[in-house]
């Protein structure tokens, strides 16, 4: 279970820069980092990026990653570049007045998952036992 986007911009108050037209989308799993090749290790397709980096390479990381939606942090007004290439991408952008933490915190509390929990199709997941023999 997941939180609709719509539900995701009331929750952190956001304001919408791009995607009026996907707030119905359902989005699974948060993922939050300033390090965009943090985000493009793991496997975070249905998922909502959190982040305070206001660039292009934000927005490319995403598209390569699956990322669903960005939302950008601590009220940063993002550059017409950067708001250009997510219409490009036709990918949901918003701003919030919250910090990171506090973003990821009231996400949490209303359900939204983190991406620690999913299978990440690039690792073996070994059973208890198995990882027992590991250590």
């Amino acid at each position: 279970m997941g939180l609709r986007l719509a539900e995701i911009v009331k929750i952190l108050k956001a304001k919408i820069i791009t995607g009026n037209d996907k707030l119905n989308i359902m989005i699974e799993f948060a993922c939050a980092s300033d390090l965009m090749s943090d985000i493009l290790r793991g496997n975070v397709e249905n998922c909502l990026l959190i982040t305070g980096l206001n660039s292009v390479q934000t927005i490319k990381t995403a598209v390569i990653s699956n990322i669903s939606a960005i939302v950008l942090v601590r009220d940063k007004e993002p550059l017409q570049e950067v708001i250009e290439e997510a219409k490009k991408y036709e990918l949901p952008f918003l701003s919030t007045p919250f910090t990171m933490y506090t973003a990821c915190g009231r996400l949490f509390s209303k359900g939204l998952k983190g991406v620690d929990g999913r299978q990440d199709t690039r690792k073996k997941n070994y059973s208890k036992e198995e990882f027992q023999d590991k250590v």
